[in-house]
């Protein structure tokens, strides 16, 4: 285990070496200490004693020609880390380094993705009492910020944050001055990550000992809490901002499990989780295993559904190796569900009937894939779509891999228009929220394809039984 230590320092000749001695000696057991000062352009001196402290290996220094501002320092050194926890702290003597295993408790004992230490909860150490002024100030954004997060924090400014390398990797930081307090929290809470917050002593400086937060930061912060309000992944992760603008169309998830449901056995395996849209319709089931093969995928499964006892998170990867296949067929599986995931998967047939082999005669298959190989263009591409199906050739790859195939329809008609559009004409990456919102008011027309089976649509739904020996 190593933690790296991120101190951004701008003009800090007087406190650096001190800081760095300190956090030298905090005590945190066998995790490895990294620590990566970025140096902002300081002028003052604090380059040449980083220098001095570079060459005796007890930091590694990291220098912009520019000064840019604390959050492009923080940004930089997320991107230098190399450990396991990551760690923001500030390179004046504000915060406290003898708190850091207070702060790290959560994420090694597996509560937490995320820690915020709260200089408002009470620590044994106290704090050095100074501007009421900027403790409102403080109070108020971490107000705003969690009526726009839905988070509870006491303590949203705090310079102390902690996070699992995976999630400092993804927050794909903008920020440069101190804005990037608001901007870590905005994006933290729509990740899913679980958050902990934490007691923490502090020791405020005076302007006269070399503060340097004024009060355009404050309006900084509250524009930022404004624009990362309806952030949703980093920008060229098209598959997670796909799947979280879908997560707001609860009722639309809500009608797609309502075309299955009944069908469903009582231990299921559900391929390809995502965030959790349709897992959620599982957990009345006495077994699921809700698995997926990216790990901030799997993390955030973890906060939604880690308290049901009857849940098993998981990431296996298909086609199956021996080892994966005997472990899941322990389960003593009833059904698999696999939703809109084997487009995504190259060895599409190998993978159904590795579905096959996890079941007994009569185990039941849920499949939903994108339909109508007219439609591929780019969105399918950006998605990293191997294909769309045909409906016979999707019925002859299920009946080969030994199902009998139940049911086999198109659903969605009303999303065929929209997706030619944006995918073959527009040549869009991703679809605009605003018409993923919009379709919301044209759900009720797929009521209408409850009367009939449509001729086409945007998606195949397949329900079929292995078929008995």
């Amino acid at each position: 285990m190593k933690l790296s230590i991120v101190i951004p320092a701008f003009n800090e000749r007087h406190t650096i070496a001190h800081i760095v001695e300190r956090v030298g000696a905090a005590n945190i057991g066998a995790i490895e200490k990294e620590l990566i000062v970025v140096d902002d352009a300081s002028v003052d001196g604090t380059r040449e004693i980083l220098r001095d402290l570079h060459v005796r290996q007890v930091i590694r220094a990291v220098y912009h020609e520019q000064n840019l501002g604390k959050g492009a320092a923080v940004a930089r050194g997320f991107r230098e880390a190399t450990g396991d926890i990551v760690l923001v702290q500030d390179a004046d003597l504000e915060y406290n380094p003898a708190d850091y295993p207070v702060l790290l408790r959560p994420i090694l004992d597996g509560d937490a993705d995320v820690v915020f230490g709260s200089r408002f909860l009470g620590s044994p150490r106290g704090h050095r009492v100074l501007y009421f002024w900027h403790a409102i100030g403080n109070k108020l954004l971490t107000f705003i910020s969690n009526a726009f997060t839905n988070l509870n924090l006491t303590d949203m400014e705090t310079g102390y944050k902690v996070m699992r390398r995976e999630v400092a990797d993804r927050l794909d930081l903008r920020s440069q001055r101190f804005g990037i307090e608001p901007e870590i929290t905005s994006k933290v809470a729509r990740l899913g990550v679980r958050i902990y917050e934490v007691p923490i002593s502090y020791r405020g400086r005076t302007y006269a000992e070399g503060k340097k937060i004024r009060m355009i930061d404050a309006v900084q912060a509250l524009w930022t809490i404004v624009r990362f309000a309806r952030w949703e992944a980093p920008a060229d992760d098209i598959g997670a901002v796909t799947l979280r603008r879908m997560a707001r169309l609860a009722p639309y998830n809500e009608w797609l499990d309502g075309r299955f449901h009944h069908f469903l056995g009582d231990r299921i395996l559900e391929v390809g989780s995502g965030v959790g849209n349709q897992t959620r319709y599982f957990v009345d089931k006495s077994r699921v295993i809700a698995s997926d093969i990216e790990p901030h995928y799997v993390r955030e499964l973890h906060a939604k559904f880690g308290h049901h006892s009857n849940v098993r998170l998981a990431s296996f990867r298909f086609p199956l190796t021996e080892a994966s296949r005997d472990e899941l067929r322990r389960e003593e599986l009833d059904t698999v569900v696999c939703l809109n995931v084997l487009e995504h998967i190259e060895q599409d047939v190998v993978t159904v009937n590795d579905f096959a082999s996890l079941l007994q005669s009569g185990g039941r298959l849920v499949l939903l894939v994108p339909a109508m190989p007219a439609l591929y263009g780019s969105l399918d591409i950006h998605l990293n779509h191997f294909r769309r199906y045909d409906r016979d050739a999707l019925r002859d790859l299920v009946t080969r891999a030994g199902f009998d195939v139940q049911t086999i329809r198109y659903l969605n008609r009303p999303g065929v228009f929209g997706w030619w559009l944006n995918s073959r004409i527009l040549r869009r990456r991703v679809l605009p929220r605003a018409q993923l919102a919009a379709f919301g008011w044209i759900q009720p027309l797929l009521r209408w394809e409850e009367r009939a089976d449509p001729s086409f649509g945007m998606s195949l739904l397949v329900l079929a039984t292995k078929r008995m020996h």
